[in-house]
Order: C-alpha cells, then sequence, then structure tokens
C-alpha cells in the first residue's frame, strides 16, 4: 500500500472515531485490514453472540475456560476471516453453487419442501435468514481460499502411508469382543430361599438340554426377557469387572456361574468371541491418509495465514474493544 493511500487512510479513520462539533460519535474503529475495516459494533456483536452460546452451554470454570480463549483470539480471529474474505475477492471466488446444495441439503435433512419453512424454523431460533445465508456464504469462500492455496497442493504418498501403519501398529488394535446372552433373575422383594429356588430350577433346565433362550424368555426378569436372552456385544472393558471376568476363559457355548449383582444374579452364556486383532493396512488405509492429510492441512494453513498477515497492512487501532469507552 502507497504513502498516498495509507494517509488517505488515517484521515477515514480519524473521521471514523472523533466527534465533530456537536456530533455524536458515527462509528468506531478497532482494526484496519489493508484497506478495509472491522468496526466496534461488529466486534462487539460477534462477541456478544457468541458469550450467549457458551453461557446456553457451559458453567462455571468451564464456561470461564471457553469464554477466555474465545475472548483472546476474537480479534485476531476476525482478522484472518477478513483478510481470507479479501483474498477470496482477489481471487474472483463464486460459491452459490455450494450456498445452494448446503441450504437445499439443510431442507432434505428437515423435511422442509419450501424455502419459506427453513425461514420460518429459523425464526423460531431467532435468526436471521439472510445473514444466516450469508455466513454460509462467508464461511464457503474462507475454506475456498484455504482449499486453493493450501489443500489442493498436499500429497500423502503410499510410503508415508505404509510407515504410519508400522509405526503405531498397537493403535489399530481391536480388543476382544464378547456376544453374550443371559438370564437375569431379580432378588428385588425375594426371599433368600425364593431367589436360591428359582436359580435351581433354571440350571436343571440347562443341564437337561432345554434352550437357554427359551429359558431367558420363561424365567428372565430383566429387559433380556423380551429379546430371548440377547445380552448384545462387549468389547473388553465396556461389561462391569465380575461379569468381564467371568466370560474371558469360556469358550463359546458355555455358560458362567451366577453372578452376584446389587439386585440380583446373571447367569452368562458366551454365544461368540472375537479375539484381539490388529487391523491389516487395508482397513485403515483411508483413516491414515485422512489423519495424515490433516496434519499436512493445519501445518500448511499456518504457514499461509502467517504469509498473508505479513504481506498485509494490518493495524489494530483499539487492542481492547470491550474496554473501549
Amino acid at each position: 500500500m502507497n504513502k498516498t493511500k495509507i494517509f488517505l487512510l488515517f484521515l477515514v479513520i480519524l473521521f471514523a472515531v472523533v466527534v465533530i462539533g456537536a456530533q455524536e460519535v458515527v462509528e468506531a474503529i478497532v482494526a484496519v485490514v489493508n484497506d478495509e475495516f472491522i468496526s466496534l459494533s461488529d466486534y462487539l456483536a460477534r462477541h456478544d453472540n457468541f458469550y450467549q452460546m457458551l453461557r446456553a452451554e457451559f458453567q462455571g470454570e468451564e464456561f470461564t475456560k471457553q469464554y477466555d480463549a474465545f475472548k483472546d483470539t476474537l480479534m485476531d480471529t476476525m482478522i484472518t476471516e477478513l483478510l481470507l474474505l479479501q483474498e477470496a475477492g482477489n481471487m474472483g471466488a463464486d460459491v452459490t453453487e455450494q450456498v445452494n446444495a448446503q441450504i437445499d441439503l439443510i431442507k432434505e435433512q428437515n423435511a422442509f419442501t419450501t424455502n419459506a419453512q427453513l425461514i420460518e424454523a429459523l425464526n423460531r431460533e431467532r435468526i436471521n435468514y439472510e445473514e444466516w445465508k450469508e455466513s454460509l456464504k462467508v464461511s464457503f469462500l474462507q475454506q475456498y481460499v484455504l482449499g486453493s492455496e493450501v489443500g489442493r497442493s498436499i500429497v500423502v504418498d503410499d510410503s508415508e502411508l505404509v510407515g504410519f501403519y508400522n509405526q503405531n501398529l498397537e493403535d489399530f488394535r481391536e480388543p476382544e469382543e464378547y456376544t453374550l446372552k443371559a438370564i437375569y433373575v431379580s432378588s428385588d422383594e425375594k426371599s433368600e430361599e425364593d431367589v436360591k429356588a428359582k436359580k435351581q430350577e433354571i440350571d436343571e433346565k440347562i443341564s437337561a438340554g432345554e434352550d437357554l433362550s427359551i429359558l431367558a424368555a420363561q424365567y428372565g426378569e430383566g429387559p433380556e426377557k423380551d429379546t430371548q436372552g440377547d445380552l448384545g456385544s462387549f468389547v473388553k472393558g465396556q461389561m462391569l469387572p465380575n461379569m468381564e471376568q467371568a466370560v474371558e476363559g469360556l469358550e463359546n457355548g458355555e455358560l458362567t456361574n451366577w453372578i452376584e449383582m446389587p439386585n440380583g444374579w446373571y447367569l452368562l452364556c458366551l454365544e461368540d468371541k472375537k479375539e484381539s486383532r490388529i487391523k491389516a493396512f487395508e482397513e485403515v488405509r483411508d483413516e491414515i491418509e485422512l489423519a495424515l492429510f490433516n496434519e499436512k492441512n493445519e501445518a500448511g494453513i499456518r504457514k499461509y495465514l502467517e504469509e498473508l498477515k505479513s504481506r498485509s497492512f494490518i493495524k489494530i487501532l483499539v487492542p481492547n474493544p470491550l474496554d473501549y469507552k
């Protein structure tokens, strides 16, 4: 930016923040980014909107932590976003199709057939449709710039994928998985003798060869009664320790002893056991590629933004806008 333009810009800034005669301040400018401004009202609006979102989601120390992190980076975030929008303009980026496609997708996901239905839904949440649509456009424009300047140049070759896989094999290990059937006998409002008698009756029928599924439906007193004893599948670490310990050494089709619980007893049958294994490379190839791409992309974005800021005119006029009087 040449000296003449900087001087004219200074005059505009001066006009924007001082009182002329008896007139009140029209607008305060908190930062200059090339030939555009970030106004105090824009900064406060962004701050207040996010503050309310955080208030609705977090409380106490967690709210303070989240808010402080947001507040400390808000100015830099707004400067970065404005720089990306300026770059999008320089590139002649047009994201109309992406915006319309996103709106159509949101309508489809919410079973809306018209824009009027979407607008009505947004209004109920006190969201202005045009402002919301503009925010979509801004987001897509920023993504366009970062994708063009960083994402498109990233390459992850096969040697990197295989190397990462071999160096992190344990990260791709699947734990043991148990598929179980169960009969649950409640001890609530029963005498110890009644519970013992019912367990013994079930044991005798199993010994006589009766099907566990039928017995679970007949004698079960838990949710498994309605599923003929199907308890589901559990990976190692998901079950209660005493239940997991009881099934660890079983072969398919074998039963545990009765397992005491706070309000009753479980009898478990191991239907199927999948041994722990390390996933094959081809099973996790896409996962690894995405992880390495994201790692390179994040590093590339940081470098690109540093370079973009270094070749731009950025002047912060009000370092602490929340304290501005």
